[in-house]
């Protein structure tokens, strides 16, 4: 199949160290080009691929301190996607509501990924004006919020099966991973670790908007006890030893997560997971085999106590039966085939002179 996927120009794909969604655009993309499929990345100029790369921008929004307004180098992204609709016979987007105006005018069929939080109030009244717009969940949790749409499929996420492999190391530590902000609750991860008397590494980014969040809890826990080590950003290639490393990874996580991509980055490295029950969690822990599922912090203490028995080469294989890159390609290539067929069978207008 021609196959268009379009990224959002905020990271390059994939992105240098944090990024979920252009990380996610990149695995589907190359998993697409190995299966043999004709794909055409709308991106950052800054990304590496080998399908074939058009970009509006020379580099990733969130690394270039030229651009104040974000949204002007999107929309030129989404009028190139526009002037090359009738060379594909699917396009992919990733960037949320932005195309469904224009391209439910364009004959080629199209879907949209949604990566984010769709529990906002004003996104019913912009989702609601679509209706008949195609939508991929990420989750079948993602979905409560939104009533009135088109789900053509839930397609979980996955990672190349050689990306993230387990090390022969002694793990000694609790990891946490992603972003901190208030969501998802590192505080919670250093109270948990401090009472379980296990040293904890974060291994975090801290966004502009949650800097003052950082600056008045989070640091101020870390400095008034031992135990905690905040190491930053870190790439893929240093996530296996990190993760590997850990006893198991804390997710805390206080909001209805979409999906949560660290937690399948963890079981990859054979590690288990200890997340609080919301949004998608349930859909991705096997209780008792890849990790814990839990209600409150009293319970994630118990839980951290258990994960010794847990057998990680067993989470490791259970990425492998669920969370793999070709898994989730596979997936969205029937839904782009359904769509195609759809597209193939409506009328045509008759044109009369």
């Amino acid at each position: 199949m021609r196959i268009a996927q379009i990224s959002p120009l905020y990271e390059a794909v994939p992105p240098k160290l944090y990024g979920g969604t252009e990380r996610v655009v990149s695995f589907i993309t190359e998993e697409l080009v190995a299966m043999g499929h004709d794909v055409t990345l709308f991106a950052s100029g800054d990304s590496i691929t080998s399908a074939k790369l058009d970009s509006v921008w020379p580099r990733a929004l969130r690394l270039d301190p030229d651009v104040r307004d974000l949204n002007a180098p999107q929309m030129l992204q989404l009028e190139a996607v526009c002037g090359r609709a009738a060379e594909f016979d699917v396009l992919h987007f990733h960037v949320d509501y932005l195309p469904f105006s224009l391209f439910s005018r364009e004959r080629t069929p199209f879907l949209t990924t949604l990566h984010g939080r769709l529990d906002l109030p004003e996104l019913q009244a912009a989702f609601g004006a679509f209706p008949h717009v195609p939508l991929v969940s990420i989750s079948d949790s993602q979905r409560a919020p939104l009533s009135g749409v088109t789900w053509a499929a839930t397609v979980p996420h996955g990672l190349p099966a050689d990306l993230l492999t387990p090390r022969d190391v002694k793990p000694s530590y609790l990891a946490f991973l992603g972003r901190i902000a208030p969501e998802k609750r590192p505080d919670r991860a250093i109270r948990i670790a401090r009472a379980c008397g296990i040293p904890l590494k974060m291994a975090a980014k801290v966004d502009r908007a949650d800097r003052e969040y950082y600056e008045t809890v989070i640091r101020p826990m870390i400095a008034e006890g031992g135990g905690v080590e905040l190491i930053g950003e870190i790439n893929e290639a240093e996530k296996p030893d990190f993760l590997s490393g850990a006893l198991g990874l804390l997710m805390p996580i206080d909001w209805p997560e979409p999906f949560g991509l660290v937690m399948i980055e963890a079981m990859a490295c054979g590690t288990p997971v200890v997340a609080f029950n919301h949004g998608s969690v349930p859909e991705v822990i096997d209780e008792g085999v890849t990790g814990f599922i839990v209600e409150n912090e009293a319970a994630a203490i118990a839980a951290v106590r258990r994960l010794p028995r847990l057998d990680r080469a067993r989470v490791r294989a259970t990425f492998e039966q669920r969370f793999t890159a070709r898994r989730m390609a596979e997936d969205y290539v029937s839904v782009y085939r359904s769509l195609a067929h759809e597209t193939a069978m409506r009328p045509k207008l008759r044109v009369i002179a």
